[in-house]
Order: structure tokens, then C-alpha cells, then sequence
């Protein structure tokens, strides 16, 4: 795995041992990022599931001014911490190791905004019918997450193909990407 384009293209990043952390293939994050253009030039970012922070890495590397990644637990944060430093990227960066809608609260409540939020949290599995209890469908329903996103901002999440989302009033979904099991959703606040 490694950084696609920017200042740090070609920088390869770690990545946990075992199924605890799933990150974002580089052929779904090229297409994300190629659909985004210029839009992460001078962008503030927030990745909730950080994972590896691939897609902050990402951003940094293409001219994101700062960039927030948010992950539970402190192993997959050291791996953050090192993805970062090897990318030379680290001085605009901040981790946080807690739960993403923990942090979801307490960034809405001081007042942050992002151009570009970014989740690809845990799949969930088949909700064939009935509503899906996975992390993405819990991300759309969280009530501080839309005040997160800046007026022009985008919120991108992550999911299966296989989990049927609801989406609130408050989303409005602006393009979806397909990949293989994986559906990138491009969405606006109303």
C-alpha cells in the first residue's frame, strides 16, 4: 500500500497485521481522489476510522493544510504516527485516540469545521430487510456530523455493496463510486 499522488507519492505505508484495520485500496482511493481534483488543494480534513490514515495521507500529500485522523485504539494510532513521519507530513497533523462519534461530539461542540470529512469504517454485514445498524449507517444518523462538514464541503463514506443505507434528510448524496464490494459515497449537508 501507498500514497498515489503529491508530494509523497510512491511513499509506502504500514499496515496492521491481521483483519482489525481494512484499509482503502489505492484503486478505490485513486478513483476518490481523482474525482475530487482540486478540491483538497488547501483543504482542512477529518478521517474518522483513521485505520492507517491513507486518505489523510492522501490529502496532505496533495496540498491539504491540515488534516485530523481519529482512531480507537493506540496500536493502529502508532501506525498512524509512523505513516505520517515517513511521509514527512507529520507537522500538520492531529491524532486522536478515542471513538469516531466521541470525537464526532467533541469537534462539533468546539466549533471545528472540514472541507473534507472522510469515513471507511468497518463493513457491516447484509441487511437485506431491515435498516443496517452498520458504523456507516450510525455515521449518517449522528447528529454532529453534518455541522462538521463546512458549508462546501464533502462528506465521504465507505460501505459495502452489500449494506443498504438510509440516508437522512440532512445528506445529499453528490456521486457514488463502485469498486468491487466497496461504494465510495460523495455527500453535502442541505
Amino acid at each position: 500500500m501507498r500514497i498515489i499522488g503529491g508530494t509523497a507519492g510512491g511513499c509506502l505505508l504500514k499496515v496492521p497485521s491481521g483483519h482489525a484495520v481494512r484499509p482503502t485500496p489505492d484503486l478505490v482511493r485513486q478513483a476518490i481522489f481523482n474525482s475530487l481534483g482540486s478540491c483538497v488543494d488547501g483543504a482542512r480534513v477529518l478521517e474518522l476510522f483513521a485505520g492507517t490514515g491513507a486518505l489523510s495521507l492522501e490529502c496532505l500529500s496533495r496540498g491539504a493544510i491540515s488534516a485530523v485522523c481519529v482512531e480507537k485504539t493506540d496500536r493502529h494510532a502508532e501506525f498512524l504516527r509512523k505513516n505520517f513521519a515517513a511521509a514527512r507530513l507529520v507537522a500538520r497533523l492531529e491524532i486522536r485516540v478515542q471513538d469516531a462519534f466521541v470525537a464526532s461530539a467533541q469537534l462539533a461542540s468546539a466549533g471545528h469545521t472540514f472541507d473534507l470529512v472522510f469515513a471507511d469504517p468497518p463493513y457491516g454485514e447484509k441487511n437485506v430487510g431491515r435498516r443496517s445498524t452498520s458504523f456507516a449507517q450510525q455515521l449518517l444518523d449522528d447528529v454532529h456530523l453534518p455541522s462538521l462538514v463546512a458549508p462546501a464541503g464533502l462528506f465521504v463514506l465507505g460501505h459495502t455493496k452489500r449494506d443498504t443505507l438510509d440516508l437522512p434528510d440532512v445528506w445529499k448524496e453528490i456521486k457514488m463510486l463502485r469498486h468491487g464490494d466497496t461504494v465510495m459515497r460523495f455527500l453535502r449537508t442541505v
